[in-house]
């Protein structure tokens, strides 16, 4: 098990960047930000950039996180500097940025949920299955 960064270290930050399209790196952040310690810097990143998926943001509400104000962010709007963690929520290695010495760098790959296809509810089924996996995978890391 690999473990969070020290209260002491002056990089406390855990960066989960997805692809960006099923907002899954916003649900991580929610997700960290409620069960995890609360000495760590949350972010989130994307690879590209697009809204706030509203079935993320129904999916989360459900447990009581709120993720509707989160934006969605390019990993070059985020402070490296800060960052001990980057966890990756997708699978393909094209396109994943080079990241600084001294980061470590873990493999989550839930997948995209808006991808799955089908209608609204089974589109959500599919979000919540990713957020209790986010969240599973979270509460292993703490």
């Amino acid at each position: 098990m690999t473990q969070p960064p020290s209260p002491s270290s002056s990089r406390n930050g855990l960066l989960f960047l997805s692809e960006g399209v099923s907002s899954s790196s916003q649900m991580a952040e929610g997700l960290a930000r409620y069960i995890g310690p609360a000495h760590l810097a949350y972010h989130s990143a994307s690879l590209i950039t697009a809204p706030l998926h509203p079935l993320a943001v129904k999916a989360m509400r459900e447990i009581g996180v709120d993720i509707s104000e989160y934006r969605v962010k390019q990993i070059g709007e985020v402070d490296l500097g800060e960052i001990s963690t980057v966890v990756k929520l997708y699978k393909k290695k094209r396109g994943t940025p080079r990241l600084p010495a001294g980061i470590l760098s873990l493999s989550w790959p839930v997948g995209e949920p808006a991808k799955a296809g089908g209608d609204e509810e089974e589109l959500l089924h599919t979000f919540r299955r990713t957020r209790d996996q986010i969240r599973e995978l979270i509460s292993r890391l703490f």
